[in-house]
């Protein structure tokens, strides 16, 4: 028997996330979102770095190309870098030295010497 004046139970019907839910959510993917970011910027700079030592492996190719050649590293010309890398290169008649600067690494420098291994720092 239900009596007139005493309120019927109210059934809730959920219809969406509550504050808590949401802001939790939000933690979540800004920490996820911040390591990636994280990861990101290491890899760009990783790939950089790749770039810079291919075109200067390229370059010694060049260079000792010409030697067997003309029995001598003067003269050679470095070629365009590969986008934002610039190539120097210094030649005389029994050796030459490299090196390889990236514009968005301006602190890194790669530079290889005939007869040596290449070294970036």
């Amino acid at each position: 028997m239900v009596m007139p004046d005493q309120p019927k139970a109210r059934v809730r019907s959920r219809y969406g996330f509550t504050i808590i839910e949401l802001l939790a959510v939000m933690v979540i993917i800004g920490v996820l979102a911040g390591v990636a970011i994280i990861k990101f910027g290491d890899s760009k700079r990783r790939a950089h770095l790749a770039v810079m030592k291919s075109d200067l492996r390229n370059l010694g190719l060049i260079a000792e190309t010409r030697f067997a050649a003309d029995e001598s590293y003067a003269g050679v010309v470095p070629p365009p870098g590969s986008a934002g890398v610039t190539l120097t290169f210094e030649g005389t008649a029994t050796g030459w030295s490299a090196t390889a600067r990236h514009e968005a690494l301006p602190n890194f420098v790669c530079e290889a010497r005939s007869g040596a291994e290449m070294n970036c720092y």
